[in-house]
C-alpha cells in the first residue's frame, strides 16, 4: 500500500492537538468554578469505564487508565490504546504462578442454575435489578450530598460475618460426575504478547485474546451464538467479580508471598451434554471467561465463546462464533481501530491508480461502442 510524503504539515498537525485540548479545558472561558477532572474521580465515579479500559488495555493499572480516559476525552478505544502503548514500555520482572480464584475476595457472586449455592447468593453492586429512568436529582448534585450517601449506607449497614472464600459451584457438579475433572496444563500458557497467533491455535491462547478484547465486539459475536448462529445456550452456573490475590515468589524463601490483589471478574456457564472423549458417560460442557475490573458483559460473552470455539475445534467450525480465526482476529479494538482509522490517512497514490483505471475503462468502452 503507497502512501504519498507530507511536507509542510507540522503546523496543521500541532494547531489539531491545540484546538483538542482546547475544546477539553473551553468550560473553564464560562464557569469560574469550573475545575479540571480528577483522576481519582475518575477510578471512583466512573469505575466500570476504567474497569473497561483496564481490561482493553491489558494491564492492571486503574489510575492509568483514568489518565488515559482523561486524555482521549472519553474515548475508550484511543484510551485503551494508550494505556496499551504504556504497557509495552514497562520490564516484565517475573511471572505469577497459576491463581486460584476461589480465594476471591468476593464482592458479588450469583449462580443462574441453582436458586440455594454453597455460601449463598451474594447481589453486591449491580443495577441489574433497578429500573433503567434517568435520576434527574444528579443533574444539580451537590458536593454535601454526594458525600453524605456514603456516610448513610455506612451507618445503615449491619455487620456481617463473611467467610474469607465461597466454594465453587462447579465443585458440587463435578463431584457428583456432572462435570469432567480438571486436568492439569499440558504446556505453558501462550503469551499474546510476545507470539503471533498461528492457528491452530491452543485454548488459552484464545483465552488471553478474549481477555483483552473490545466488550462490544466480544458482545456481538457471542450475540449471534445466542441468536442462533451457534448452538451453545449455556446457563450461567457462576458469576463471581472481587479482588483476587496475586501470588508471587519471595525472593528469599521461593514461597508463594500475597503482593496485592486485582478486581476480576469470573464466569463459568455450563452447556449441553455430550458424550466424554474415552466414550464414557455423558457430561456438561463448560465455557470459561474472566477479566479485569467489574465487567460482567464480557465475562459472559467470553465464556460463551469459549464453549463455541471448543465445539468448533473439535467438529469444525459452523458458525463464525465457532471459527477461532474468525473470532480471534475481529474482537482485538485497539487493532480493529487502528485499520479502521489508517483509513482516514493519505490514501492518494492508491487512489489516484483508482481514478486511472476507470477512466481508461470508461474511454475504451466508448471507443467500442
Amino acid at each position: 500500500m503507497s502512501y504519498v510524503a507530507i511536507k509542510g504539515g507540522g503546523r496543521a498537525i500541532a494547531g489539531a492537538a491545540a484546538v483538542t485540548e482546547f475544546l477539553r479545558t473551553e468550560e473553564g472561558l464560562s464557569n469560574a468554578s469550573a475545575e479540571p477532572l480528577g483522576i481519582d474521580a475518575v477510578v471512583h465515579q466512573l469505575r466500570h469505564l476504567v474497569d473497561r479500559v483496564v481490561s482493553e488495555g491489558g494491564v492492571y493499572h486503574p489510575k492509568f487508565a483514568a489518565l488515559a480516559i482523561k486524555q482521549s476525552l472519553g474515548d475508550t478505544l484511543e484510551a485503551a490504546f494508550a494505556l496499551r502503548a504504556w504497557r509495552s514500555t514497562r520490564p516484565r520482572l517475573t511471572e505469577t504462578p497459576p491463581l486460584d480464584t476461589s480465594k476471591m475476595r468476593l464482592i458479588r457472586r450469583i449462580s443462574a442454575a441453582f436458586k440455594d449455592i454453597p455460601g449463598g447468593q451474594m447481589l453486591g453492586p449491580t443495577p441489574d435489578y433497578a429500573l433503567r429512568l434517568l435520576r434527574l436529582e444528579l443533574m444539580d448534585e451537590s458536593p454535601d450530598a454526594f458525600r453524605a450517601i456514603a456516610r448513610a449506607w455506612l451507618d445503615g449497614c449491619p455487620e456481617a460475618q463473611l467467610p474469607d472464600s465461597f466454594p465453587k459451584v462447579l465443585d458440587a457438579l463435578r463431584a457428583e460426575g456432572l462435570l469432567p475433572p480438571v486436568v492439569g496444563r499440558a504446556q505453558a500458557p501462550f503469551d499474546i504478547t510476545r507470539e503471533p497467533l498461528v492457528f491452530p491455535v491452543p485454548r488459552s491462547a484464545a483465552l488471553a485474546t478474549m481477555a483483552r478484547a473490545e466488550t462490544g465486539s466480544l458482545l456481538a459475536i457471542a450475540y449471534s451464538n445466542m441468536r442462533g448462529y451457534g448452538d451453545v445456550h449455556p446457563t450461567v452456573a457462576e458469576l463471581r467479580v472481587g479482588y483476587l490475590p496475586v501470588m508471587l515468589p519471595h525472593p528469599i524463601t521461593g514461597e508463594p508471598t500475597e503482593a496485592g490483589e486485582v478486581l476480576v471478574t469470573e464466569c463459568e456457564v455450563v452447556a449441553m451434554y455430550e458424550a466424554s472423549d474415552a466414550g464414557g458417560k455423558p457430561m456438561f460442557t463448560i465455557g470459561y471467561g474472566a477479566c479485569f475490573g467489574h465487567n460482567e458483559v464480557k465475562a459472559i460473552s467470553m465464556a460463551i465463546l469459549d464453549r463455541a470455539l471448543q465445539k468448533g475445534m473439535k467438529d469444525g467450525p459452523a458458525n463464525p462464533s465457532e471459527d477461532a480465526e474468525f473470532v480471534l482476529l475481529h474482537v482485538d479494538g485497539v487493532d480493529s481501530m487502528g485499520f479502521a482509522s489508517h483509513y482516514k490517512m493519505p490514501h492518494y497514490v492508491t487512489f489516484q491508480s483508482d481514478l486511472d483505471r476507470l477512466r481508461t475503462t470508461q474511454q475504451k468502452q466508448g471507443e467500442s461502442a
